[in-house]
């Protein structure tokens, strides 16, 4: 398959096919979509990706039984627009060069991206795949005569950890962003709000914490958010657009306000009545330190005369 130096597109998504079949595409280098997900590859995914393959824009490796982090290399994929390598039993964090991927920056046309930032030729990316099979919003969708404007992400079904890095929210172009079931911790970041272009975002079953970002209420082309089972706290955001969605997305935390039944100010009275309780508990502990206090000082003005008048 080597030998196909002039393939553009390439799938070969659920068979079971070994790494043999990756390595033979090493020359293949004007690749711009590759489709080998639902397969049997193991080990870490291949640095020369990344190297070789400059011209990618759909690059789909879900369901293999890769190990290891994402390749650093990755990041010199300029024009992907397509990452998917959900179920990949990948690990490690997120890392910063992440918002390298300019593809997912910009909404420019591809073709377009193209002559801003390579020498290649004018026509590279008109001739794009045919289709490609990812799941967006929950579901497994297949993109055909729109695919070259499509631009997500789905990490999903891993073991990445760590914070979600600020630096995902430089990719404003995306619309689809699938982090769900993995093990990232701390706060989702504050500025979300600026990838306005977000129709879909899966967040779901993590380890997040801290209140979800006021900014998220500028999300306004969602139509597709799910949070659940995390540890966030707090209200939700007020938005048209947030209290959309079912009570389903925000399950699994402690969170309240529309559209869950839980009412914040449930919250507020459980405060004042737990600090009422403690405020009542250390005034009797005050109390009985006081009468404490009065009878010993009482007794000792009684008896110290007494005692005086002994030594006489």
């Amino acid at each position: 398959m080597g030998s196909l130096t002039s393939l553009v597109w390439l799938r070969l998504g659920k068979n079971k096919l070994s790494v043999d079949i990756l390595v033979s595409l090493k020359n293949c280098t004007t690749l711009e979509s590759l489709d080998v997900g639902e397969n049997e590859f193991v080990g870490n995914i291949p640095t020369w990706i990344g190297e070789r393959f400059s011209r990618m824009v759909v690059l789909i490796l879900r369901s293999n039984k890769f190990h290891g982090p994402l390749p650093t290399r990755l990041c010199d994929l300029p024009f992907l627009q397509i990452l998917d390598i959900a179920d990949t039993n990948l690990s490690g964090a997120i890392p910063n060069w992440i918002n390298n991927l300019t593809g997912m920056v910009t909404s420019c046309s591809f073709t377009r991206s193209v002559q801003q930032y390579l020498p290649l030729p004018i026509d590279v990316g008109v001739i794009l795949v045919e289709k490609a099979s990812v799941v967006s919003k929950g579901e497994m969708v297949d993109y055909e005569d729109i695919l070259n404007l499509v631009r997500m992400i789905d990490i999903s079904r891993n073991n990445f950890s760590g914070k979600i890095p600020l630096e995902v929210t430089n990719l404003k172009a995306l619309h689809s962003l699938n982090f769900s079931y993995n093990s990232f911790t701390r706060r989702i970041p504050e500025s979300i709000g600026v990838m306005t272009s977000l129709e879909s975002i899966d967040f779901s079953t993590n380890q997040l914490s801290g209140e979800i970002p006021e900014s998220m209420s500028s999300l306004t082309f969602s139509n597709h958010l799910n949070l659940s089972n995390n540890n966030l706290t707090g209200k939700i955001p007020s938005s048209t657009q947030l209290q959309s969605f079912d009570v389903s997305s925000f399950a699994g935390n402690d969170l309240c306000g529309a559209p869950i039944p839980k009412n914040c100010t449930e919250n507020v009275s459980i405060f004042e009545d737990e600090n009422g309780d403690e405020d009542e508990d250390e005034v009797d502990h005050w109390l009985y330190v006081s009468a404490t206090l009065g009878f010993v000082v009482g007794f000792w003005c009684f008896m110290r005369p007494l005692l005086v008048r002994r030594r006489w």
